[in-house]
């Protein structure tokens, strides 16, 4: 095992934006909790957490890579519509404990799989106007049969006799 530094090194940071993967036209990872694994001069790296992939489109491989740094690595062919990519994906079940933030994250290979940021608003445009969690609460039931605050106004009109 060997510790990143100035000789060779990794650094880890939470993502800014929201992350997804697409692979044969579908949106396979999607999340706002990505880690960006940077490793000397190789490119950036997108690690998903595993709940954010859809991983019944992955299949395990003989594929194993050691990396003296993260451990080793697991990987995985993505099939779907009838379309694979062969080791298309990979995770460090167990990194090494200067990298552990990369467990139960899986990145793909950028080649096969398109790894891009979104915007949030894009995916969500009205997420700015949303009531915040707390004005939907105080417009609930407290248990005495009437909601916490006065209620909304109508959005719709009542039917006519």
């Amino acid at each position: 095992m060997m510790i990143p530094g100035p000789d060779h090194p990794i650094t880890l940071s939470r993502a800014r934006s929201r992350w997804r993967a697409r692979y044969a036209g579908h949106v396979i990872a999607d999340t706002d909790d990505a880690v960006v694994l940077r490793e000397g001069s190789c490119g950036a790296v997108v690690y998903f957490p595993r709940q954010d992939v859809s991983t019944e489109f992955l299949a395990i491989t003989d594929r194993v890579a050691h990396c003296p740094y993260k451990g080793d690595g697991v990987y995985y062919t993505l099939m779907m519509d009838g379309v694979f990519a062969e080791n298309a994906a990979w995770t460090y079940e167990e990194p090494y404990p200067a990298l552990q933030e990369i467990a139960d994250r899986l990145a793909f290979h950028t080649a096969k799989v398109e790894v891009y940021a979104v915007d949030d608003a894009a995916v969500n445009p009205r997420h700015e106007d949303r009531e915040s969690v707390d004005e939907v609460v105080m417009h609930t039931d407290a248990g005495a049969g009437r909601s916490q605050r006065e209620h909304w106004p109508a959005n719709v009109s009542m039917p006519g006799p």
